[in-house]
C-alpha cells in the first residue's frame, strides 16, 4: 500500500516539493528559489523553464533524500501561484513568451478602459472579480496582441493557455492533459462561477479564442499521469488547487464563517461562505473555495499583493539583514509605539483599494529611526493590511470570525503573529503544520486516492501549535492603525 504522497507547491518566488504521510505529517521538504524578471516599471515575469526546472528538481530531491521508492508514492497533488499566465505551442510545449506574473501591472490602462466602458458590473456578476491587471484575462489578451503571430496561431488552434497548474500538468503528462481546476479557473476573469463554465460573453469581451482554454475539473479529480521519466515511476495526479484555496483546505476551514490568512509573497485572507457565493460591498472578491464531486463551495477573499515580498526587498534590495529569520529579533529591538510605516505598494495596492498605480513609501522617519524600526514597519504592514480586510469582511458578512488561522512562511515569526492578534483584536491560531498550502493539495489528492473518506476526516487532523491572544490596549491599537490609514492615503495615485 502506498503510504506517501508528493505535493508540488509552485510559488511566486520558489518551488517546493513536500512529502506527506497518511497522518498529514511532513516527511521531507525541498525548496528552490528562482529569478524574478522586471523588464519595465510594474512588469513582473518568470522564465517558464525556471518554473519547470525547479519543480522537477525539488520533486526529485525529496524522493531521493527521503529514501522512499517512487513506487511507494500514492501520487501527486499540486498547488500553484494563481493568475500567472502562460501561452505555449501545443506541438512542442514551448512557451511563446515569459510567464506574466499575477503581480504584473502592464495591463492597467486596458483595465481602466474596460471600466470606463461600463464592463465592471458584467465581469463582477459572472466571475466575482473586479476588473484588474491581477487576473489572467488581460494578461492573455496582451500576449495575443503583442507576441508576433500569436493571435493568428491561437485562432488556428495551435496554442494553449494556462495558469501555472495547467502548464505543469502539460509538462508532467507529456502534453496529454490540458486541464485546470475550478479554483484556478475562477481567477482568470473568464470563468462563470455560477454556471462553472467558461463564459462566451467574457471571451468575446477580452478577445480570447475558446480553443486556447483548458478543461475545468474538480479540485480532487483525475488530472492524468506523470510520466515515469520524471520521478522513476508513473504517478497519478489526483488534486489541483490554487494556492490560497489550498491553504483554506489545509487549515480545515470547511464550515461557513471559518477563515484563514496566508503570509507568503503576498497575503490572502479567505473566508468560507458555503454553497452560495457572497457578493462584497467593499471590493473584496468572490471566488471558488473548492469543487468536489461537482459541488462548488465558495469563499470571499481579500488579496494583498506584497507581504513576504517586502521582507525579500528589505533583505535583497536594502540589504538590511541576510536571512528573513533575523527579522523577528530585529523587530523585538524596536521601542514601543514607534510611528514608522512602510506601505509596500511596489506593484500597486490590492484589496480593498485596487489602485494599480500606487507606489510604495516609508513614512514617519525621524533621526533615531534605524534598521530595526524599518524592518518592524515591514512586518507591521502585513498586519495593518490584514485588518483592512478584516473590516471589509465583517461589514460584508455581518459577523467577524472570533479566531483566525494563519500560515505561510511569515507565520513562523511569533513577533509578527502577536502583533497581528493585537491589531485584529481576535485570537490567532498557528497550526502545527505551517505547510498548509502544500497540505491542502495533498488532501485533495488524498481524497481522490481514497486516503480520506471526506472533509470531516481531514478536519480531525488539524492541530494548533500556538494561540496568540490580543494584549495591546485598544487606544494604542487604534492610534497605530489610524497612522497606517493616513500613510496609505499618501501613496494612492488618486490622493
Amino acid at each position: 500500500m502506498a503510504d506517501y504522497l508528493l505535493a508540488i507547491d509552485q510559488g511566486t518566488t520558489s518551488s517546493r516539493a513536500i512529502l506527506f504521510d497518511r497522518g498529514a505529517h511532513v516527511v521531507r521538504v525541498a525548496q528552490r528559489e528562482f529569478p524574478q524578471h522586471f523588464p519595465r516599471d510594474g512588469w513582473v515575469e518568470h522564465a517558464p523553464q525556471d518554473i519547470w526546472d525547479t519543480v522537477l528538481a525539488t520533486c526529485r530531491e525529496v524522493v531521493e533524500a527521503s529514501g522512499v521508492a517512487p513506487e511507494a508514492l500514492a501520487g501527486i497533488g499540486m498547488t500553484n501561484q494563481r493568475e500567472t499566465t502562460l501561452l505555449w505551442d501545443r506541438a512542442t510545449g514551448r512557451p511563446l513568451y515569459n510567464a506574466i506574473v499575477w503581480q504584473d501591472r502592464r495591463t492597467a490602462d486596458f483595465c481602466q478602459q474596460l471600466r470606463d466602458q461600463g464592463h465592471g458590473a458584467l465581469v463582477q456578476s459572472r466571475t466575482g472579480l473586479l476588473i484588474d491587471p491581477y487576473f489572467s484575462a488581460t494578461k492573455l489578451a496582451w500576449l495575443l496582441d503583442n507576441v508576433e503571430g500569436a493571435r493568428e496561431r491561437a485562432e488556428r488552434g495551435e496554442l494553449a493557455f494556462g495558469t501555472v497548474d495547467s502548464f505543469l500538468l502539460w509538462q508532467l503528462t507529456g502534453g496529454r492533459v490540458h486541464a485546470t481546476d475550478a479554483t484556478n479557473a475562477s481567477r482568470t476573469m473568464l470563468f462563470n462561477i455560477h454556471t462553472q463554465q467558461w463564459d462566451d460573453e467574457l471571451l468575446g469581451l477580452f478577445g480570447i479564442p475558446r480553443g486556447l482554454l483548458p478543461e475545468v475539473r474538480d479540485s480532487s479529480d483525475d488530472f492524468g499521469t506523470a510520466q515515469a521519466e520524471w520521478l522513476g515511476a508513473e504517478l497519478p495526479i489526483g488534486g489541483v488547487v490554487g494556492d490560497q484555496q489550498a491553504a483554506l483546505v489545509g487549515q480545515a476551514c470547511f464550515e461557513p464563517g471559518m477563515g484563514k490568512s496566508t503570509y507568503g509573497t503576498g497575503c490572502f485572507m479567505v473566508l468560507n461562505t458555503g454553497d452560495r457565493p457572497a457578493a462584497s460591498r467593499n471590493r473584496l472578491l468572490t471566488t471558488v473555495a473548492y469543487r468536489l464531486g461537482g459541488k462548488t463551495t465558495y469563499a470571499m477573499e481579500g488579496s494583498i499583493f506584497v507581504a513576504g515580498a517586502a521582507v525579500q526587498w528589505l533583505r535583497d534590495g536594502l540589504k538590511l539583514f541576510k536571512e528573513a529569520a533575523e527579522t523577528e529579533a530585529l523587530a523585538r529591538q524596536t521601542r514601543d509605539g514607534h510611528s514608522v510605516y512602510l506601505v509596500p505598494a511596489f506593484t500597486g495596492l490590492g484589496a480593498p483599494h485596487w489602485d494599480p498605480k500606487a507606489r510604495g513609501a516609508i513614512l514617519g522617519l525621524t533621526r533615531d529611526t534605524g534598521i530595526a524600526e524599518i524592518v518592524a514597519a515591514g512586518l507591521q504592514a502585513v498586519c495593518y493590511q490584514t485588518r483592512d480586510l478584516q473590516a471589509c469582511m465583517s461589514d460584508d458578512m455581518g459577523v467577524s470570525p472570533g479566531t483566525l488561522r494563519v500560515d505561510g512562511g511569515m507565520a513562523a515569526n511569533s513577533w509578527l503573529v502577536q502583533f497581528l492578534a493585537d491589531m485584529l483584536g481576535v485570537q490567532v491560531d498557528r497550526p502545527t503544520v505551517l505547510e498548509t498550502t502544500a497540505l491542502g493539495a495533498a488532501y485533495m489528492a488524498g481524497l481522490r486516492f481514497g486516503w480520506y473518506r471526506d472533509l470531516e476526516e481531514i478536519a480531525e487532523l488539524w492541530r494548533c501549535e500556538r494561540s496568540f491572544t490580543p494584549s495591546m490596549p485598544e487606544a494604542e491599537r487604534e492610534r497605530l492603525y489610524g497612522g497606517w490609514l493616513e500613510a496609505v492615503e499618501r501613496v494612492k495615485s488618486t490622493a
